[in-house]
């Protein structure tokens, strides 16, 4: 018998009308005291130049839509960030020289 406690095993399981997913261009990070919040965005028309009324300098307006909300504990952002490196150093083995955002 050991002293450390069990290994913890998640089952995760996706409702059917989530298993397709939902295409998300960008993603905003942001915080409140309890939380931190992902907001994943797509456009929704295309971008277009804009004037700002104080400055009079032009910038590109790009509406967009949040398509989807997460928030997760701060205690969960080290997990995040491990299985993010995780998989991305596995997709760059796997795609070498094949960047999509090259």
């Amino acid at each position: 018998m050991t002293d450390q406690p069990p290994e913890h095993r998640v089952e995760i399981t996706v409702p059917p009308e989530h298993e397709v997913g939902t295409f998300a261009g960008f993603a905003s990070v942001w915080r409140t005291q309890d939380s931190l919040v992902l907001d994943f965005a797509t456009e929704v028309r295309p971008p277009e130049i804009m004037d700002d009324a104080e400055t009079g300098e032009q910038y590109v307006h790009v509406p967009a839509r949040v398509v989807a909300r997460v928030r997760f504990p701060p205690g969960q952002v080290w997990e995040l960030m491990k299985a993010l490196e995780h998989n991305l150093s596995a997709y760059e083995r796997d795609h070498a020289g094949r960047r999509r955002d090259a």
